[in-house]
């Protein structure tokens, strides 16, 4: 069972003219509320974990996170990201800006 309504949270560790960089930590049942990529972005598990997407239209896709086994997508992805583990996870997400 996930229990939502928690905030993971977020540190933004380098955001320049190139990239932005943001550390993400969620504790489980925690997620980011829905949101658009507007950027091409690279995410970088640092553990292993669980999420739960869910995009706008409701469609739940279950993804498995392997620590140090990153995965890039285009911008425009929309969703909420959500922690369906039973242990806290923490990623970095690499947006690369367009020039």
């Amino acid at each position: 069972m996930i229990i939502k309504n928690k905030v993971a949270t977020s540190n933004v560790q380098i955001d320049n003219n190139s990239v932005k960089i943001t550390e993400y930590n969620f504790s489980p049942g925690s997620e980011t509320k829905y949101h658009k990529h507007e950027m091409d972005y690279i995410v970088v598990p640092i553990n292993d974990g669980e999420l739960l997407l869910v995009d706008k239209f409701g469609n739940k896709v279950k993804s498995k996170l392997k620590k140090g086994v990153s995965y890039f997508k285009e911008s425009g992805v929309e969703h909420n990201v959500i922690n369906s583990g039973s242990k806290d996870l923490k990623f970095i997400e690499i947006e690369i800006k367009n020039r």
